[in-house]
């Protein structure tokens, strides 16, 4: 049974380097590289690279507040 946090999961998941690449406009190089200095919101599913959308745009707010 599939219910709408399901649907909003899947949505706002991420899978891949590339998929973070996109969303964010950088160089899968440079997602690879921010996630091996931690400086990335990242998790692994196995031995794929995964963040949220979510996470990613909050982590992005914060920054922003820090360098204001």
């Amino acid at each position: 049974m599939i219910h709408d946090n399901d649907n909003t999961l899947a949505a706002d998941l991420l899978r891949g380097a590339d998929a973070i690449a996109e969303y964010l406009g950088f160089p899968r190089r440079a997602i690879y590289h921010a996630v091996t200095k931690n400086h990335l919101p990242h998790f692994r599913i196995g031995e794929t690279v995964c963040a949220r959308k979510s996470t990613l745009t909050a982590w992005i707010s914060e920054q922003e507040s820090k360098a204001a």
